[in-house]
């Protein structure tokens, strides 16, 4: 007996469980998948929800993998039977819904359909094989006989969607897992880049220190005085500025000191300050008077430096009979601490370098009797509040304060009582001289 010919088959259906039970059957027959079966179902129950809800029937028209046979006459509403099932193995399923007010909508179904003129979609689902599905028009029945039957069918499904879950499930614990080895290594990279940039700013801070110590030299050695000084700098991971200081002693004995606080921050004041100290010591150590050497560190300096604007404070101090001579431009005073705690401050009106007529107008000439204190300084140290004045009045409190301690302690104390509250950030230097004692050594 020779195998039946392929053919459409048309149904009516009136209920929801119908039109699942017969696509289910349908899809299993054509040899679908588990996973695309019952995503055509959802889907063309989906879609004939609110037809079969309003009490309207909808056909279902299915056309096998393979050459489909034309009968002529036509069964149903779908036109089963005309010839144009799939050659290329796909079964095809078409949901009529004759009665409908407007075209169903499809957008988000389980399994994308077309769109047939009217109230009409299609599924062209690629299936395993090619078997006849019979040809009738029918109202859907119950499951027949013949295995498997609608549970079996539900229960492959569910066991899919199961397996698909705990696929679903086992895949996501894997890429938490690579997620987690990703997060560690990216840490450890983390972790080494910033190892490295440690070292890089250690190896960076060193370099400055040493640059910095080339730049301020140290205290000088005189019998009968005592110098300290403490350099901070605004910004710590950049610890060169415009302030510097000079000191040295001059053929005749008296110890030369200069202050000098260049406009700007950074390696470019830090040239400029340097190109002040070296024009002074130059002309300290030529013999030029001192109340000349501010105008003539201008004159000097202003053929090849035309941005250079800097003030400068001078002293020359005799260690023998302590005699003190000041000359100024445009820096803070100097302050002066007796023994007994008297302090005043040594103004000196005058122009920096880089100022319109810069020159100091005159010479403060004063004495630094046994046990007086000195202070030198950059307005780094009394304007950290924006007020020089108040910040005068609190460096006297603070020197007179510390004037007893060591000498090398004395200039940082000041500092760190001073910066206590800082509001404006400025390179700041603090330099003191202490006259020793008559019967103390140098």
């Amino acid at each position: 007996m020779s195998e039946s010919p392929v053919k459409a088959q048309t149904t009516t259906h009136h209920s929801l469980a119908g039109l699942r039970t017969t696509l289910r059957r349908l899809a299993h027959r054509a040899g679908l998948s588990v996973e695309t079966r019952y995503r055509l179902a959802l889907s063309a129950t989906r879609v004939a929800a609110p037809e079969l809800q309003a009490g309207r029937p909808v056909f279902l028209e299915t056309v096998p993998p393979g050459p489909a046979e034309t009968d002529g006459a036509g069964n149903g509403d779908g036109g089963g039977g005309r010839g144009d099932g799939d050659r290329d193995g796909r079964l095809t399923v078409r949901l009529h819904m004759p009665y409908a007010p407007h075209r169903p909508a499809l957008d988000g179904l389980p399994l994308p359909a077309e769109r047939l003129p009217g109230p009409a979609v299609v599924w062209r689902v690629p299936a395993a094989s090619s078997v006849s599905c019979g040809s009738s028009t029918s109202s859907a029945s119950e499951p027949g006989d013949g295995p498997p039957g609608l549970v079996e069918l539900l229960e492959e499904e569910l066991s899919a969607a199961v397996d698909r879950m705990d696929a679903l499930a086992a895949d996501h614990q894997r890429l938490k897992h690579e997620l987690a080895e990703t997060n560690s290594g990216v840490l450890a990279l983390y972790v080494q880049l910033e190892e490295r940039d440690e070292q890089l700013r250690q190896a960076h801070g060193r370099i400055l220190r040493q640059l910095e110590d080339a730049l301020r030299p140290p205290p000088v050695r005189v019998p009968g005085l005592e110098l300290a000084v403490h350099y901070e700098p605004a910004e710590k991971h950049a610890p060169t500025g415009g302030d510097l200081y000079d000191w040295f002693v001059l053929p005749d004995g008296t110890v030369h000191i200069t202050v000098v606080d260049a406009l700007g921050h950074g390696l470019t004041s830090t040239r400029s300050a340097l190109n002040v100290t070296h024009a002074v010591r130059t002309l300290a150590l030529e013999g030029h008077p001192l109340d000349s050497i501010v105008a003539r560190t201008d004159e000097v300096l202003a053929t090849f430096d035309h941005e250079l604007m800097a003030t400068v404070q001078l002293v020359r101090l005799d260690p023998r009979s302590g005699e003190l001579v000041l000359a100024n431009g445009s820096h803070p005073p100097a302050l002066l601490v007796r023994g007994d705690g008297d302090t005043r401050l040594l103004e000196v009106r005058g122009r920096g370098i880089g100022f319109p007529l810069p020159g100091s107008e005159r010479l403060l000439r004063d004495r630094l009797d046994p046990g007086d204190l000195l202070v030198l300084y950059t307005d780094g140290l009394t304007e950290s509040r924006r007020d020089p004045r108040e910040g005068e009045k609190r460096l006297a409190k603070a020197a007179r304060r510390h004037r007893h301690r060591p000498i090398e302690e004395i200039p940082a104390a000041i500092a760190e009582e001073m910066h206590t509250v800082i509001l404006h950030p400025d390179d700041t230097v603090a330099l003191t001289v202490r006259r020793a004692d008559a019967n103390q050594g140098g």
